[in-house]
């Protein structure tokens, strides 16, 4: 099979197209580096010509309220190339809870695109994925503040990156979804206690004050943003960190 992956050169397009290959089949990386951008709709009747597969990992370079006109635009850009070049199957990543937390400007983004990939033309598959493993530093850093940083308790369901990217190869390998998988992480963690772990596990000597007013995650109400019943990836939080 031929698959053209939009946002094929980031941390997770970058995987698929690799565990693509080395499943046998020609795939393709597309970005802005390559000369494709979404918004504008530069390149991509070239780079999704001729694919059996589209799929599409680009990101909004905001998590704010600009957020969902990035998905609305590159949505109707990308399935109209999509259209017009006879593509069979066109995938996104998506977030576990996106569409249950409207509090939040880029989970309403998120569920937007599944909206607009789901009343469009063509035969579709979402995969949702809980957080990445790889970003927990980066949320951390946002409410650090000299040797204390403030984290909300909110249930967390860490997932790998590298199973997250072999997760969507394997939609993307098969029959069109034209619905949602959830995969997550095997175990679950309070944000606040999943902060702890990771700076013992990195020698970082600060502190963790659980905060319920503390960043993004605050907005989350309950556990919406784990899923028990999710396709289980193999990768353990420990052993990643290790």
């Amino acid at each position: 099979m031929k698959f053209a992956v939009i946002g094929g050169t980031g941390l997770i397009g970058s995987q698929v197209v690799r565990n693509l290959n080395a499943a046998g089949h020609e795939t393709v990386a597309h970005s802005k580096s390559t000369g494709v951008d979404v918004i504008s709709g530069r390149g991509l009747d070239e780079a999704v010509a001729g694919a059996d597969v589209v799929v599409n990992l680009t990101n909004s370079p905001t998590f704010d309220e600009a957020s969902p006109a990035f998905f609305r635009t590159s949505m109707d850009n990308l399935l109209a190339a999509a259209e017009r070049a006879g593509v069979g199957h066109v995938v996104i990543l998506s977030i576990v809870g996106t569409d249950r937390v409207p509090e939040l400007d880029y989970y309403r983004a998120k569920a937007l695109q599944e909206e607009i990939l789901a009343a469009g033309p063509l035969p579709y598959s979402i995969v949702r994925a809980t957080q990445f493993m790889d970003f927990v530093d980066a949320i951390l850093s946002w409410t650090a503040e000299g040797d204390t940083v403030r984290l909300p308790a909110t249930p967390i369901q860490p997932i790998a990156s590298k199973d997250v990217a072999e997760a969507v190869a394997l939609v993307a390998a098969g029959t069109p979804l034209n619905g949602i998988r959830n995969i997550a992480g095997p175990e679950v963690f309070p944000l606040d206690e999943l902060g702890r772990i990771t700076l013992a596990a990195k020698g970082d000597h600060r502190t963790v004050v659980t905060d319920p007013t503390a960043g993004m995650f605050a907005a989350v109400p309950g556990d919406v943003l784990t899923d028990r019943n999710a396709r289980l990836a193999p990768t353990r939080y420990a052993d990643w960190l290790s």
